[in-house]
Formats: structure tokens, C-alpha cells, sequence
């Protein structure tokens, strides 16, 4: 059954989280962090998806400090929203939404599945916020960046991961410039770095950067990744 619930962060601000529990007891939570088009209905169907695979899956509305309700679609117009509230996000004082991650890992921690460990994975700006929160957060098992947006610039490289971290780049991704991917790998050879013929974005199907055979086997080592690290 898939809904949403109402998380409390730890300065006591409130906000929703998309949730999906999978058929029987779940084998161990994954946390899917939004693209800059909110809990729509692309991330709510990867939510559903971690779920069939037996975990219990939960999207924090990482917006919600700034605009609540957000449930975009990639039209140019709608990008520049998301690119808008994203801004806002980048200027709430610190610790900003990562306190809100934290509250979701930390719901997933204690939801009662069979290793209680959990994963944390995210897509575009959802990527670079698994990387600072596999960073800087508690309570991580695993954590895997779809083209982080962000993720390979100076002062994010100088981060150091507390878990094990899968990163999956385009190759022709404009948003992630080759030397700057690079300059990451040579930083962080402990990472796990995966490259695709494909662009920013290939992974969501509603979008025109779509690439099948990359989105396909992503999803297969991203699997396998959270098999081996959250069994």
C-alpha cells in the first residue's frame, strides 16, 4: 500500500513522505531522494519499484521547507520552478533539508524490516544530496547517486563518504563535465563509478534524455549494490 505520512524533522518542523511497503516484511528500507520536480509521479513509481523488490521505500518532500505540494513535470516551464525552489532550499540556513533526510533515514531505520539497515539513493539534485548525506548523515548502509548535479565540484569532492557509495554518470551529460567526473574518481576511489553513452536524466522515462539500456542496467547494479549492502 503505497500513501503518504508526516515526518518530523529534528528542529521540529513537519513534512510529508511518500511510502510504499512491499508485499510481505521488508528485507531493508531504501530512501529515494527527488529530482528538482518534487514528489511526482515519476518519483513516486520508483518509490513503488524499490518496493516490489522487497523494500520498504520512502521519498522525503525535500521542498517542503520552501513550497509545499510540489508535483512538477519536465516541461521547460516547470524546470524553472524547480531550478526556483531548489535556490531556495540552497539558502535555508544550515542544516537546511538534510535534517529532513535524516528524519526519513531515520523513520526507515526503525520500520520494523528484517536488517533494519537502510539505503539512500537519488536522482539529478536527489544525487548530490545522497552524496553529502552519505557524507555527513547517520544511519546509512548504502547510498547511490544518479548524476549529481553538483556532486564533482570542489568543495563536494572534498566530502568523505561514511558508507559505501555506487555513482552513476552520464557521459554526455552537460551538468557533470568529463574532467569534473574524473577529478571525482581520482578523489574517491573507494566509489563505486559507473558511466552510461547517455545524458543527464536518462534514467526517468517521462523525460526526452530517457536511455532504456542505461536506466536498465543502473537498475541492476543498484540491486545488486543494495543486496550486498543491505542484507
Amino acid at each position: 500500500m503505497n500513501s503518504f505520512l508526516e515526518l518530523t524533522a529534528a528542529d521540529g518542523f513537519k513534512f510529508p513522505a511518500y511510502v510504499a511497503q512491499p508485499a510481505g516484511q521488508a528485507k531493508g528500507a531504501v530512501v529515494v531522494l527527488q529530482e528538482i520536480f518534487g514528489i511526482n509521479t515519476h518519483i513516486r513509481a520508483v518509490v513503488a519499484g524499490y518496493a516490489a523488490q522487497g523494500y520498504l521505500a520512502i521519498a522525503p518532500a525535500t521542498f517542503h521547507r520552501v513550497k509545499p505540494g510540489v508535483d512538477l513535470t519536465y516541461t521547460p516551464a516547470d524546470v524553472t520552478l524547480g531550478v526556483d525552489y531548489m535556490a531556495g532550499v540552497a539558502a535555508l540556513p544550515s542544516p537546511g533539508v538534510m535534517q529532513d533526510v535524516q528524519a526519513a533515514i531515520d523513520y526507515a531505520a526503525h520500520a520494523g524490516t528484517t536488517t533494519g539497515k537502510v539505503g539512500l539513493v537519488g536522482y539529478c539534485w536527489g544525487g548530490l544530496l545522497t552524496w553529502r548525506a552519505a557524507c555527513q548523515l547517520s544511519g546509512l548502509s548504502a547510498a547511490v547517486t544518479y548524476y549529481g548535479g553538483g556532486m564533482t565540484g570542489a568543495g563536494d569532492i572534498a566530502l568523505s563518504p561514511k558508507c559505501p557509495v555506487l555513482s552513476h554518470f552520464g557521459q554526455n551529460d552537460p551538468s557533470l563535465p568529463s574532467d569534473s567526473v574524473e577529478a571525482f574518481k581520482r578523489a574517491h576511489p573507494e566509489v563505486e563509478t559507473c558511466h552510461y553513452p547517455a545524458s543527464h536524466g536518462f534514467n526517468c522515462d517521462h523525460r526526452s534524455s530517457y536511455n532504456a539500456e542505461a536506466a536498465t542496467l543502473a537498475r541492476e547494479r543498484t540491486l545488486a549494490f543494495f543486496v550486498k549492502h543491505l542484507s
